[in-house]
């Protein structure tokens, strides 16, 4: 059996979920199973995967559409390697990505998460630089690191809380771990910061490794979560999570991570640049939400 697994939960461009693949199938490190769960109906897929000839390449279509988060569950319901990424369909792989998390993993061993060195390109496949939201994580949120830093505990909680500076498709999680906590049901937006906040919860930790640049995640101008923050949607998904994930923190006694989510700074400042959009679209309703959310904090 493999030892490390890719899972691809695919819905969208037939292109650039090409493209994931290549990435995949070009890696230095052999040792993988790449697991691709189709959640669309586009008709020149199941043809694509078969005459790729590749047994390490497992491909399924679902017979209904599950949408993101029942399709990320399946991913690591499906998943058996000792670690997993869950990439996404539109990402793409450096050759040394397996290479490399290998021996992160070699160094900690056990470790639960590793998130490696990743660079933003856009929709055409540009290295971006200097993006926004982009600049906001590293420069506001994401800890300093140099080479390599082992974090967990409230330490990373109240990080993460505070702004997800973390670039979910690109970690690779422990299986085990994974396996036992797997995605929350009710979150379809958040769903990424909740499993790693359950994993810090549930004792794991993480090492961010920044000495190479091993993933791209594509930032594209108009994306899934982008729709639902003009509606107002993401954002009152996020007050609901935030609320609930304080009173976790304090039941636990790590009262930085509560204030960090109670405060929740960046999906604050996320809401305000969202607003001026929304108002363009005429999202009464949604512009609404969003000044809620920028203005308002669960601070006692």
């Amino acid at each position: 059996m493999a030892t490390f697994d890719f899972m691809l939960p695919y819905y969208g461009d037939v292109r650039l979920m090409q493209d994931a693949v290549r990435s995949v199938l070009a890696q230095t490190d052999r040792d993988f199973r790449l697991v691709v769960i189709d959640d669309g109906k586009e008709p020149d897929v199941p043809g694509w995967f078969e005459q790729l000839g590749d047994e390490r390449v497992h491909y399924t279509r679902n017979e209904r559409n599950l949408g993101i988060t029942k399709n990320f569950q399946k991913c690591v319901e499906l998943s058996e390697a000792d670690y997993v990424a869950i990439m996404g369909c539109d990402d793409l792989l450096h050759p040394h990505y397996l290479e490399t998390v290998r021996g992160i993993v070699g160094a900690h061993a056990g470790v639960g998460m590793v998130q490696p060195g990743v660079e933003v390109i856009d929709g055409s496949g540009r290295v971006m630089q200097g993006g926004l939201a982009d600049n906001t994580k590293k420069r506001l949120y994401a800890p300093q690191v140099k080479g390599r830093r082992l974090m967990g505990g409230e330490e990373l909680a109240a990080s993460v809380l505070r702004g997800n500076w973390l670039y979910f498709p690109s970690i690779a999680w422990r299986g085990e771990a994974l396996r036992k906590v797997n995605f929350r049901d009710d979150y379809s937006v958040i769903q990424d910061l909740a499993l790693v906040v359950d994993l810090l919860e549930a004792g794991e930790e993480m090492v961010i490794d920044q000495s190479t640049t091993v993933f791209q995640y594509r930032r594209h101008a108009v994306s899934e979560s982008s729709v639902q923050a003009f509606s107002g949607t993401r954002f009152a998904e996020a007050e609901r999570y935030f609320a609930a994930v304080a009173a976790r923190m304090d039941a636990r006694g790590w009262s930085k991570a509560a204030r960090a989510a109670r405060f929740h700074s960046a999906s604050r400042l996320h809401a305000l640049t969202m607003l001026p959009g929304a108002l363009r679209r005429g999202h009464r309703e949604g512009a609404r939400t969003l000044a809620k959310h920028a203005f308002t904090s669960g601070q006692n």
